[in-house]
């Protein structure tokens, strides 16, 4: 059953003027892996604007405000595969993670850009009746 969906759009120039000006502060809106990901593409801004849409729209299916750094998109290096990376998801910090188990819940995400934008929409599914749930493993 779906929960929630949100969607966000951001102009990549936001993000490219961003790094120009104040390229420190890209490490507090992104992860080290998320900045060391797009480092290694030719263009950084549209991947990192996809990744900032992707934590916009999160929070507009989370029922509370989180930090920039507790919601990451991740790339899964897929060695020997007919693509380099699987395709992107969602990690979370743990107290996200545990509520997210907690409730039943799984969040999906597709990205993509053009030019001059990038875009997010993640799903929040909900899986499994909370209470039908195993306890967390240990």
């Amino acid at each position: 059953m779906i929960i929630a969906v949100g969607h966000d759009l951001i102009e990549i120039d936001r993000i490219r003027r961003m790094l120009d000006r104040e390229g420190q502060r890209a490490e507090k809106l992104f992860t080290p892996a998320e900045l060391a990901y797009c480092a290694r593409l030719s263009d950084p801004a549209p991947s990192l604007a996809a990744r900032f849409a992707a934590k916009e729209a999160f929070q507009k299916v989370w029922p509370r405000p989180h930090g920039w750094r507790d919601v990451w998109v991740e790339r899964t290096p897929t060695p020997g595969g007919p693509f380099p990376f699987a395709r992107p998801h969602l990690e979370f910090a743990p107290h996200i993670a545990q509520h997210m188990r907690e409730q039943g819940w799984a969040a999906h995400l597709t990205l993509t850009h053009t030019k001059e934008h990038a875009s997010a929409v993640v799903i929040l599914e909900g899986l499994v009746p909370a209470t039908d749930l195993p306890p967390p493993r240990t």
